[in-house]
């Protein structure tokens, strides 16, 4: 590296501070293998010293760093360093190696789109699927099953999970789906609730590409079905295509609910407005001709 203060003369700089500044930073033998590496003059670097040193420093403290959990930077896993782009020199967050590799293992999320649900369901894995429990045993043989027919091409029925409220119900499912995810295979789980508001609150924007995607999604898991208020609406209108859609289709769909579908059939014969039987029961046809009924009555995990 050139001397820094004959730089200056050679580009007509006049600011010696600035130059004095750079000058005193580089006797810090760290600070000067630093900057060495971005391959810049030092009459492009001079004019960041402080910002420099404050990288340098953020960079040794990362170097020394055991894992996400110790990270001291306030956007956790990402340091700010400085970058060269067309001979320019500039500053953004990067990652470090544990989030890299944080954002690596959990790319498979991206196969999987989710509504309203929370972070534990987000990130079921196989690996801690509760199985202390023999009441759980037939729904655990029944997703190791459908795993392994699935993968070979052999599965097209899906699950309806019934059980009591915070069983797991969800998070088995949702392990599958993230396990699936981890092949390329695309997946919707949807707390059903919530996506029929979110999806009557988006008729004037994406509703129609909302609706689509879940109607065409590999696997889809309707979380909670039952939990919602039952409308001519959304009864007629947006369940009953779509599980009519997915069973011509031949898609794999699963359901979670509190209910069996016997009382599952009487949620839905009764709106507002009026009771209707028939539409009660074709729906539940629907659904007996898309899965397999198991039921899971466990100790609840949310106590």
């Amino acid at each position: 590296m050139k001397n820094v203060m004959d730089e200056i003369k050679s580009n007509g700089y006049k600011s010696y501070d600035v130059a004095k500044n750079y000058e005193n930073a580089l006797e810090n033998p760290v600070f000067a293998d630093f900057v060495s590496k971005l391959k810049l003059d030092s009459n492009k670097l001079m004019k960041y010293t402080t910002t420099l040193e404050e990288c340098c420093s953020n960079y040794n403290a990362c170097l020394k760093c055991k894992g996400l959990v110790h990270c001291v930077f306030k956007l956790e896993g990402y340091c700010y360093l400085p970058k060269v782009i067309d001979g320019r020199l500039e500053f953004d967050y990067q990652p470090c190696k544990y989030m890299k590799k944080h954002n690596k293992d959990k790319a498979y999320q991206n196969n999987v789109y989710y509504v309203s649900l929370p972070k534990a369901i987000r990130e079921a894995s196989f690996k801690n699927i509760y199985n202390n429990d023999s009441n759980r045993y037939d729904a655990i043989i029944w997703i190791n099953a459908f795993l392994g027919n699935y993968r070979k091409g052999k599965a097209d029925k899906g699950l309806y999970l019934s059980g009591n409220f915070g069983c797991g119900k969800s998070y088995l499912i949702s392990a599958l789906f993230n396990e699936l995810a981890k092949d390329g295979v695309r997946s919707a789980i949807l707390f059903w609730p919530e996506f029929l508001r979110d999806l009557k609150a988006s008729f004037s924007v994406d509703f129609k590409e909302k609706y689509e995607y879940i109607k065409n999604a590999p696997l889809l898991l309707i979380d909670d079905i039952g939990a919602e208020a039952t409308t001519e609406w959304s009864r007629d209108e947006i369940f009953c295509p779509l599980v009519q859609y997915r069973m011509d289709e031949h898609l794999p769909t699963f359901f979670t609910s509190n209910y069996d579908l016997k009382a599952l059939e009487e949620h839905f014969s009764i709106t507002r407005d009026n009771v209707n039987h028939v539409k009660a029961r074709r729906i539940i046809e629907r659904i007996s001709q898309l899965t397999e009924q198991v039921t899971m009555i466990s100790k609840n995990l949310r106590d």
